[in-house]
């Protein structure tokens, strides 16, 4: 069967899965992304599938949203969750990426794809064509004014924040110590930078009364609470940081024997472990007072940054009522894809993606939509962001709370629950896919 070209706009995490997706069940895809030609605020190359953020993809235990969402990419044939898996770092029990070897895997992965032609510039309007807009949260202005004359209805923003990141020649180990939570002294993928009282409270003092980077009135509201600056958690109380991103539980540092009070964590960057980056503390400080604040961090008083804590605006449509269930604006043959629709979160992204592709293909293929068991952890998300009844939409990660609940009549605690949320869906999803065979793809296709 020959297939229309399909455009996808956007080269992010959502975008090079959707194109790959496409090409590897033969679809030609015209993959365009305006990067270097036309830069975003907050990308640093021209790299496909470049993370702006944290590294880290999140959890891969089995009980738990994160980890249940990758081993559905992984029974759907993701090709972006299989480039994170090879350039992987140590991260305890979540899936972290060398996030230069991540994109350069895409991108050699794209280059490869023989039906896939890449465009750098920048798209002003809504193609004709087919296409999937994954223009991600940081689209042009030109591009964002075009999608709100298409979609209607109000657009929606908030604000995302990165952690700095320290040269790990800079650290003092002495003072940090490497240990996973409840790990053995000495072993584990972080490195813990341990705090005493007055060193935590000191430190707290300096956060909050830190000088910010001023926001104009119109920008102060819609911080997506899984981003919060790590001065504003501070704000909300003098322990919440203690009992949030720098909790010590399961920590025991090696100069004292014992807990220390608070402790934040550094994780690796890339696989030689020259980069570590602050768990929970993205931030909005100015670049000089991230220096003086993040001096007080015990091991960190000489640290030297490869990048300061930034932060910028997502934007994103009201998906649930301007959107049909399959992502699509009824009548037309666009699509969207990524976090631009309100699904947060790199695997979400990556799996909005792959979604994407699935219904575009099926669509050219005059096959029934895609519609995943709402069991599942995209299944839900999908379900969650396309319900017209959804108010007050806003972002949202994978999560066990928007699934529908056991009806076994079986009491069981959280992890317990978790399990077996994980265990339904898989079986839900897997006898899903075997009434799909026209998603299926060759052998040949899937090296």
């Amino acid at each position: 069967m020959r297939f229309e070209t399909v455009t996808v706009v956007g080269g992010g995490l959502a975008g090079s899965e959707c194109a790959l997706s496409l090409a590897r069940r033969g679809v030609p895809v015209r993959l365009i992304e305006m990067r270097p030609k036309t830069p975003s605020p907050a990308h640093a190359t021209d790299g496909l599938a470049e993370l702006v953020c944290s590294n880290s993809f999140k959890s891969t235990r089995f009980e738990s949203a994160a980890g249940l969402l990758k081993m559905e990419l992984e029974r759907m044939g993701s090709v972006l969750l299989s480039c994170a898996r090879e350039a992987a770092v140590p991260a305890g029990g979540a899936l972290a990426v060398d996030r230069e070897q991540f994109s350069r895997l895409v991108g050699e992965r794209v280059a490869a794809e023989p039906l896939i032609e890449l465009v750098r510039e920048e798209v002003t309007e809504i193609p004709d064509e087919p296409c999937v807009i994954a223009a991600g949260p940081l689209c042009s202005p030109a591009l964002s004014s075009s999608i709100h004359g298409l979609v209607g209805g109000d657009s929606l923003s908030f604000f995302d924040a990165a952690a700095p990141i320290v040269d790990a020649s800079t650290i003092d180990r002495s003072v940090l110590f490497s240990q996973s939570r409840y790990g053995d002294e000495g072993t584990g993928d972080y490195l813990n930078a341990p705090f005493s009282k007055d060193e935590y409270d000191a430190f707290i003092d300096a956060l909050v009364s830190a000088d910010r980077v001023v926001l104009h009135d119109f920008e102060k509201g819609g911080l997506f609470q899984a981003c919060q600056p790590a001065e504003e958690v501070a704000r909300t109380g003098r322990d919440a940081l203690r009992f949030g991103a720098m909790k010590p539980v399961g920590l025991t540092d090696p100069r004292t024997g014992r807990r220390p009070w608070a402790a934040i964590q550094l994780r690796a960057e890339n696989r030689e472990g020259t980069a570590y980056n602050l768990v929970g503390f993205q931030t909005n400080l100015t670049f000089a007072e991230q220096k003086r604040v993040f001096h007080m961090v015990p091991g960190l008083e000489e640290a030297e940054f490869f990048r300061f804590g930034v932060m910028h605006r997502n934007t994103f449509i009201d998906s649930p009522h301007v959107l049909d269930s399959t992502f699509a604006v009824p009548g037309r043959r666009v699509r969207f894809a990524g976090q631009i629709t309100g699904t947060e979160g790199y695997t979400e992204a990556i799996a909005s993606g792959l979604l994407a592709a699935l219904n575009t293909y099926a669509g050219l293929c005059g096959e029934a939509p895609v519609s995943l068991p709402r069991t599942g952890a995209l299944g839900s998300l999908m379900a969650y962001a396309t319900d017209p009844a959804t108010e007050n939409y806003q972002p949202m990660h994978v999560n066990f709370g928007l699934v529908p609940p056991l009806d076994d009549g079986i009491k069981r605690g959280k992890r317990d629950r978790y399990h077996a949320y994980a265990e339904r869906a898989l079986r839900d999803l897997d006898r899903y896919l075997e009434t799909r065979g026209d998603l299926k793809i060759g052998t040949e296709r899937l090296a």
